[in-house]
């Protein structure tokens, strides 16, 4: 999964991305193709056949459309029912998603993310919802932080049991033999491998600014560095965080509020 960065390039500073949930059965061949060529524009070793099947097992996909209706990003993902502690509960798991690099910094895809997970699993059910997330690059696992207060694994605590056999069970449930307990990675049989020069992990990436506004290594990108070093074969990190108003960050928050076209 290949999320956006926070800083938008100064070329697209006029333009903007539009984003919409779309029902998977809705997805005409134009749009299923113009996904594809994205996924093959960032990942090795994907085919079309794995892409149409992996599709076909999700409820929706995020599209992300310039001015013009092109898709320059997309997300696909699924909500399940499952439980926790007894409980029932909702899981939202995205699948691949895509921002084209010359719209990385485009908020679009954290608000419309935001607005269908409320689609498809309304907090008036009264249940907890999960994000339940494979990483196979420290963007994605970057994401988190920016969003969410709590999330795991993570560098600065340790994961509770409670979260750690949730996370667990659910791995098993969905990627079987495939997912390695010890380590939290999944190594599918035929990886998407990033591209390489999203492999490559730039200096300014690898640091931030502390309150003196001196570059020090970011911890978040060393923790994921640290627990997924295949990632560079395309072995994913699985993570977890609950999807609630009280567990986002202020970013997040603004995230779920309604943008100045939707009001």
């Amino acid at each position: 999964m290949t999320p956006t960065t926070l800083a938008q390039p100064e070329s697209q500073a006029e333009a903007r991305l539009h984003g919409r949930v779309v029902a998977r059965q809705a997805l005409d061949t134009r749009t299923r193709d113009a996904m594809f060529s994205l996924l093959a524009a960032h990942f090795v070793g994907v085919d079309r056949t794995t892409f149409d099947r992996d599709l076909e097992d999700k409820s929706c996909a995020i599209l992300l459309e310039d001015d013009a209706g092109d898709v320059r990003g997309f997300s696909t993902m699924v909500v399940y029912e499952g439980c926790a502690g007894g409980a029932p509960i909702s899981v939202v798991y995205s699948g691949d998603t895509i921002v084209d690099r010359a719209w990385w910094g485009s908020p679009a895809l954290a608000r419309t993310w935001v607005r269908a997970v409320r689609q498809l699993a309304p907090e008036s059910e009264r249940r907890d919802v999960y994000w339940l997330l494979l990483t196979s690059g420290f963007r994605t696992y970057r994401f988190l932080p920016v969003f969410f207060r709590e999330f795991y694994p993570r560098f600065d605590a340790v994961t509770p049991p409670s979260d750690a056999a949730l996370l667990d069970v659910l791995a098993r449930e969905r990627f079987g033999q495939q997912y390695d307990a010890a380590s939290g990675v999944v190594r599918f049989e035929h990886p998407q491998i990033l591209a390489p020069d999203l492999v490559t992990l730039p200096h300014h990436r690898m640091t931030r600014k502390n309150t003196e506004h001196e570059a020090v290594p970011d911890p978040h990108i060393a923790f994921f560095l640290e627990r997924n070093p295949g990632f560079v074969r395309g072995d994913e990190l699985v993570c977890l965080t609950r999807i609630d108003e009280e567990n986002l960050t202020p970013a997040g928050r603004r995230m779920a509020r309604p943008s100045s076209q939707e009001r």
